[in-house]
């Protein structure tokens, strides 16, 4: 990927951050001409990086996933809340955490002791330092929301991977982690801390990776949640452009409130500009 200068000709940005699903792909395959798209932006030098609040998988798991639907990646090109909440825990001198999200992700918090939550490991010994939440879907019980309350009240930290409210699956809006975690803060009357989509410092810190600084409010978030993409990323000082597809409703964005700077069909709409600028 290379370093140039993207011109404002490609519709108004300098670089991109890309949502992945429900954006570059949905129900397991790639959005049509969403791969041409993203390889027609690498060769033509355009800075760019996969955002996504997913943590049912671990970066090499989206690697994979990816890769199968055709898109060319690097682990160092994704950045997740789990990156940023192992950023934020080694930040505070934290060791111990309970996991409240997919065992198949637990790898990407490697150097920490897990216990409890989906950690696999008992609750005993030192107490957790944080409680991790993000995607768990059908395996939430009242179990497990019990247990990372205790240690709430313990004096555990919340850490929100995600607050976004649905997702698409299976052609059905479902719920996302961010009920669970507004469940823990009522209960607990804390609030959590965020590290994913909508933090103000994780687009920044997505937005650096780009070679970019916080304050050249030209780079766009692109993606298919209202919250989490666009008005997140517009808070943060950058652009935010929605894509019709995935979990795009026409009357949800009506109701928002929330004026995206830029709506697309899907993220193919940037292929033409990007193939002509890779000429």
């Amino acid at each position: 990927m290379g370093d140039r200068q993207l011109p404002r000709s490609l519709l108004g940005a300098s670089g991109f951050l890309l949502d992945l699903d429900g954006t570059l792909y949905a129900e397991g395959a790639a959005v049509p001409g969403a791969p041409e798209t993203v390889a027609a932006l690498r060769r033509a030098g355009v800075p760019f990086r996969f955002v996504t609040n997913t943590t049912s998988r671990p970066r090499l798991g989206l690697v994979d996933r990816l890769r199968e639907c055709g898109f060319a990646a690097h682990p160092t090109e994704i950045l997740t809340p789990l990156t940023a909440a192992s950023r934020l825990a080694r930040d505070r001198g934290m060791s111990v955490l309970a996991p409240f999200l997919a065992s198949a992700s637990l790898g990407d918090l490697e150097g920490f002791e897990l216990r409890g939550g989906t950690s696999g490991h008992p609750a005993g010994g030192s107490p957790p330092q944080a409680v991790l939440v993000g995607d768990l879907g059908q395996q939430w019980t009242y179990h497990l929301m019990q247990e990372a309350f205790g240690y709430m009240l313990d004096g555990a930290l919340l850490i929100a991977l995600s607050r976004d409210r649905y997702w698409q699956n299976g052609g059905r809006l479902a719920l996302d982690a961010g009920p669970f975690v507004v469940g823990l803060e009522y209960a607990a009357a804390r609030e959590a801390l965020l590290v994913g989509k909508p933090s103000t410092e994780f687009f920044r810190a997505a937005v650096s990776e780009l070679g970019r600084t916080p304050a050249e409010g030209s780079v766009a978030m692109i993606g298919d949640d209202l919250w989490s993409d666009v008005r997140g990323a517009q808070e943060a000082g950058f652009q935010g452009w929605l894509v019709r597809t995935g979990k795009f409703r026409q009357d949800v964005l009506r109701k928002s409130g929330i004026t995206p700077d830029r709506i697309l069909d899907s993220v193919a709409d940037l292929r033409p500009a990007a193939e002509a600028l890779a000429e």
